[in-house]
């Protein structure tokens, strides 16, 4: 007799990952599956940088399922210096992220610092150069 391999429902797959307008997280959130880690990080910390800049707002999403898509193009050192950099949180820091995540957490800091300085922030300094 074969046996059958138990796979998750689809429930549990696409849960939803945000938390409910009164600020509570689902039990599903809590449980997070069978290894009992919470499976997303559906509120980001508030400890970030970004926010303790004061930013009005703007966050990185996090780890949560992203509906849409860009694809950047980057040269062999970019992508190696990228790679670099998020060995460098891991061995350093104990963070561990994916190069995704690293991008928009970026992407949020060079966003808050434009919105905050406007013509004085560094990204338009280093795009008028």
């Amino acid at each position: 007799m074969a046996r059958r391999v138990s796979l998750p429902a689809a429930d549990d797959l696409f849960r939803p990952t945000t938390t409910d307008p009164d600020g509570e997280r689902g039990d599903e959130h809590e449980r997070g599956g069978a290894t009992g880690k919470p499976l997303v990080a559906a509120v980001p910390d508030s400890s970030a940088p970004e926010a303790a800049a004061g930013n009005r707002g703007r966050r990185p999403s996090g780890r949560v399922r992203h509906d849409e898509k860009m694809t950047v193009y980057v040269t062999a050192d970019e992508l190696l210096d990228l790679e670099h950099a998020r060995l460098a949180l891991r061995r350093d820091h104990g963070i561990a992220v994916d190069r995704g995540r690293l991008v928009r957490e970026a992407l949020a800091i060079v966003l808050a610092d434009l919105e905050r300085h406007g013509g004085g922030s560094d990204l338009v300094k280093r795009l008028e150069a």
